[in-house]
């Protein structure tokens, strides 16, 4: 189990990361997709917000300066948004108070398919403008979005844009394990942003 003090060590490696030219640049993959996992344990969540919004503070301006974009996702949100524009938000919080959460899941699945959500965020995000991709929030959208079914929708539709998913859980360079508890099947592909 990782502690506090070791994941501040990699959190602090985060930020120079993604600004060398061989994560931008997709240098030393070996001609595969430019796709990063950052795996934490989940009970650190809010360390782990508070340092990605730290970073994005201090990368937005440097990228005022250097010309670089890029774009930092809260997944929460981009739901929320993405049920708003679709006119269902208010529905959803209806179903869920008068029908319990499983029918709400149940009744979002269609809406929030995986691919309707990567092209959510591929518009919203513009995407095409940016050198890299930060998606966080996971843990606030799961089981709704997973992070294995978003990235595999989102292959195709960021071509060789960097992506990093900040991930609540464990990943170890195969499988996901959402939360470091829930055993998971499905294998991904990626690189550890941070060993």
């Amino acid at each position: 189990m990782q502690t506090l003090a070791q994941l501040q060590k990699r959190l602090d490696q985060v930020q120079d990361k993604l600004e060398s030219e061989e994560f931008l640049t997709n240098k030393e993959l070996g001609g595969e997709i430019g796709f990063y996992i950052f795996d934490y344990p989940a009970e650190f969540e809010v360390t782990v917000r508070e340092h990605l919004s730290h970073v994005t503070k201090k990368m937005t301006t440097r990228g005022e300066i250097s010309g670089r974009k890029f774009a930092s996702i809260n997944l929460f949100e981009m739901i929320i948004e993405l049920l708003n524009s679709r006119k269902l938000l208010d529905l959803a919080y209806k179903m869920q108070k008068d029908r319990g959460d499983e029918a709400l899941f149940k009744a979002l699945k269609g809406p929030l398919e995986q691919n309707r959500v990567a092209e959510f965020i591929v518009k919203q995000a513009k995407i095409e403008e940016c050198d890299f991709i930060m998606l966080h929030g996971l843990g606030s959208v799961w089981p709704i979005v997973r992070g294995h079914g978003l990235l595999n929708a989102l292959h195709a539709k960021v071509g060789n844009i960097p992506t990093v998913m900040f991930y609540p859980g464990e990943y170890d360079g195969a499988a996901l394990k959402p939360f470091g508890r829930i055993e998971s099947n499905n294998y991904y592909r990626a690189f550890k942003l941070v060993p």
